[in-house]
């Protein structure tokens, strides 16, 4: 898949894979972001977030660094 760059490691956990860069978010701001999209959007299931931040991260040129986790939340929630 094109939008995964060389650097992309996995990152796993019970309920769904993806692929998120080492650089685009830190732990930390993944589960904070997770967390406030799933206060925002209860109905969608932590795999339709996922699909949806990774949406936001190819519309960007394929990165997430640099744009703030109100912004990332805001576009995720419009694809949402």
């Amino acid at each position: 898949e094109n939008f995964l760059q060389k650097t992309s490691v996995p990152f796993s956990t019970n309920s769904y894979d993806a692929f998120i860069s080492p650089n685009t978010l830190n732990l930390s701001s993944f589960t904070k972001l997770m967390k406030k999209l799933q206060e925002i959007h209860p109905e969608a299931s932590r795999d339709k977030i996922v699909d949806a931040l990774l949406e936001v991260r190819r519309n960007n040129k394929g990165i997430l660094s640099g744009l703030s986790i109100n912004s990332i939340a805001e576009r995720t929630s419009v694809i949402l």
